[in-house]
């Protein structure tokens, strides 16, 4: 069961799989439908509001922010608003240059062009997209040496959406040819609990208020997770009940998933105890914490370390990271003593 339980978590690789389905049945259609994230929603309606009245395409804009959190259903919805296609790319999928010109030469004007996980992309590649973005350009270089010449393509007005996890990698370039910059944070409680009722209504699950606070509270703030989340409880509950998800089943079908009151999951525990028990609590290094819990780097950076951080579990200290008395707490271990930044 134990096992089991782990390839079924929320955040396993089997789980990120069933994304494309979920996010297509459940994704918002309309800024109506979109809870939470108000200050982005208001930003946006002016800026496309006011494209609209010019008669042109909104400017670029760049939306970072952990997994999961609404960027790619945003970039629908502005395409949506805009009654404009949209063109979804992601950044490692643009290996050369005649990638981007097939790319940017097949779209109409006012497309929308979405590049996912942008800091990823070619650098290359990265170099001829700045002349796209600024003056709807591309000049490719043709031959070598004296032979070569410069073939400059014209390309429809159209405005790029990059998102990305990791801004800090995005080349700064890059990053000032954006319009607008908007960064996409944890959900409230009360936002996640407002998705999972309409998530319920669409896929037709009869589910009790307290079996929805109870999968909210568990859902790591990101709408994504408590999708996936409801998804599994439901399975759960035409197994082991009459199809309704109750308070019970609720607690029930996350217990067997190993997800506690917080939302934490073997992964997170594993990392936890690693910090604690291998490393006195602290300071320990990336790469040292990596290899002790055989996860990737990048995994613990995007997927571990930022709920973990905004559980105040974690502090980031010039030697490493530390585990906090809270973290100490929560998994039912002995605080030694005050913790130093010094240390």
């Amino acid at each position: 069961m134990e096992n089991l339980s782990r390839d079924n978590t929320a955040m396993s690789p089997k789980c990120q799989e069933e994304d494309t389905v979920l996010d297509l049945t459940l994704r918002p259609k309309t800024w109506q439908d979109y809870v939470g994230q108000e200050k982005i929603k208001q930003n946006l309606k002016i800026i496309i509001e006011a494209a609209k009245k010019r008669g042109q395409t909104p400017d670029h804009l760049l939306f970072y922010g952990n997994s999961g959190l609404g960027k790619t259903t945003i970039a629908h919805l502005i395409a949506q608003e805009m009654d404009s296609n949209i063109r979804v790319i992601s950044g490692p999928a643009i290996e050369k240059a005649g990638d981007l010109a097939a790319i940017l030469t097949n779209l109409s004007e006012g497309d929308v062009l979405f590049l996912d996980e942008c800091h990823r992309i070619n650098k290359i590649c990265e170099e001829y997209l700045y002349s796209a973005m600024e003056d709807f350009k591309l000049n490719i270089i043709m031959g070598r040496g004296p032979m070569a010449r410069t073939l400059e393509l014209k390309i429809p007005p159209f405005t790029l959406i990059g998102a990305t996890t990791r801004i800090a990698l995005l080349s700064s370039p890059l990053r000032n040819r954006f319009g607008a910059t908007f960064q996409l944070n944890f959900y409230e409680t009360s936002d996640i609990e407002k998705i999972i009722e309409r998530s319920s209504r669409i896929l037709g699950i009869e589910t009790e208020s307290e079996a929805v606070k109870i999968i909210a509270q568990r859902s790591r703030f990101t709408p994504r997770v408590a999708n996936r989340l409801l998804k599994r409880v439901r399975d759960f509950a035409e197994i082991e009940g009459k199809g309704v998800i109750t308070k019970a089943i609720a607690k029930k079908a996350l217990g067997f998933l190993e997800i506690d009151k917080l939302g934490l999951e073997f992964g997170d525990r594993r990392i936890l105890q690693a910090i604690i028990k291998k490393f006195e609590g602290g300071p320990v290094g990336l790469q040292a914490l990596a290899a002790v819990t055989s996860e990737e780097e990048d995994t613990i950076l995007d997927i571990y370390e930022p709920y973990l951080m905004q559980l105040g579990f974690i502090e980031r200290t010039p030697r490493g990271r530390m585990a906090t008395k809270l973290a100490y707490q929560h998994l039912g271990l002995k605080h030694k003593g005050p913790q130093s930044m010094l240390l």
